[in-house]
């Protein structure tokens, strides 16, 4: 090969390696658009049912002002990525009283999103109360809690709830005696299994498995922005194997032991801290990364004690959709192994759109490494700003 057709491929090899890194800065670049804010991220509904034999009670504790708002929150991580995100926030900023009232002119429509049946009966659901807390920091997300009644027709027919797509992902609970009581986790306007009137339906652990498995799946893809970034920041460290298992198994112990300490009730923090915390931990890692290009025992310490963070994140979020004490053990371990299927799928996209291409790269670091880590650790400055600020 002449000399000048080698140099004519170490340029190109050059500029895709500079164009890979552009890309991935200006990927990261765009994400605090989208980055978990407290009062406007998409969590799930949780509702409590009650099926008695002339009639149904449903306690639904939940955002207000989306449904109110009429945002369309299927497939959305945030409300901000609704054209209706303006009306969102005047809502958000209205006293109790003034939200119940929206609420009610607004119930026609929303009711017609509760999807209640018996035997192909559709019913419809009445507001037999609202609660709504007072307007406090505009920046944090405000749960209300709805009761809804309805009439049963004659009969022993079983009783299937949910809602439209539209509203969310939606976790009910069967209330009632009963260790395998149902609870399932609604997403795309599914329907729960039919609750009986007498007793409670009863869900196989195998179904409870799969629901926190994918639960905890989809904490990290897609939803998981934060915790993507810090494992794409354990990523860019070094593309060599032992580092990058050293790392990511120092992470999933310590994340995996503050997740069942904090469902044990053990240990308590609040997010206002813990959330802040866990940007600060993009931002050390990705700085390191561009100081260093290869790994050290005190790394190892370090990512130890961020996993100890991220496991407490993790358990919030557990905690908000439930964890039923009868199943406490498969659930806590499905939501994990659905964690680090998440994890792992994150590392295996990124070996293979950077690894697979540059790993033996002498300038892998300089070209790489160095300008991806600096656009991450510039959304964690960003996102620990916003969570400290809120």
């Amino acid at each position: 090969m002449s000399m000048a057709l080698r140099l004519a491929l170490n340029a190109a090899k050059s500029s895709a390696a500079a164009l890979l890194a552009a890309a991935l800065a200006a990927s990261a670049a765009l994400m605090p658009a989208a980055g978990p804010a407290a009062a406007h991220e998409v969590r799930p509904a949780i509702a409590d049912v009650e099926v008695g034999r002339d009639r149904l009670r449903l306690t639904v504790r939940l955002a207000l002002e989306s449904i109110v708002a009429g945002i369309d929150l299927q497939g959305l991580r945030d409300t901000n990525e609704s054209p209706l995100a303006g009306t969102h926030d005047e809502l958000r900023a209205l006293a109790p009283a003034a939200l119940e009232a929206e609420l009610r002119a607004a119930w026609p429509r929303i009711r017609e999103g509760f999807h209640l049946d018996v035997a192909g009966t559709a019913l419809q659901p009445e507001i037999a109360g609202v609660a709504i807390p007072e307007v406090g920091n505009t920046s944090l997300g405000r749960d209300s809690v709805l009761s809804l009644e309805a009439e049963l027709p004659p009969g022993d027919a079983p009783v299937t709830v949910g809602w439209k797509a539209a509203f969310g992902p939606l976790v009910i609970r069967q209330m009632g005696a009963g260790d395998d009581a149902y609870a399932g986790y609604l997403t795309g306007g599914e329907a729960s299994e039919p609750l009986p009137r007498s007793g409670v339906a009863h869900e196989e652990w195998t179904s409870v498995a799969l629901r926190y498995l994918v639960i905890g799946f989809e904490h990290i893809v897609p939803k998981g922005l934060d915790h993507i970034l810090f494992v794409l920041g354990l990523f860019f460290l070094s593309l060599r194997l032992r580092p990058l298992l050293i790392q990511v198994t120092a992470f999933t112990v310590a994340h995996t032991l503050t997740l069942a300490l904090a469902m044990l009730g053990v240990v308590s923090i609040s997010p206002a801290i813990v959330e802040p915390l866990i940007a600060a931990s993009i931002v050390y890692v990705a700085v390191e990364n561009v100081l260093r290009s290869n790994m050290t025992r005190w790394r190892t310490v370090v990512v130890f004690c961020f996993g100890l963070l991220h496991g407490l994140g993790f358990a919030s979020v557990l905690g908000e959709i439930g964890l039923d004490p009868a199943r406490f053990a498969i659930g806590l371990i499905s939501f994990n192994v659905g964690v680090e299927l998440g994890q792992l799928t994150v590392i295996t996209v990124a070996f293979l759109v950077v690894g697979v291409w540059f790993r033996h790269r002498t300038w892998y670091h300089a070209r790489i490494a160095a300008p991806a880590s600096v656009a991450i650790a510039l959304v964690g400055a960003f996102w620990f700003v916003e969570r400290v600020a809120g």
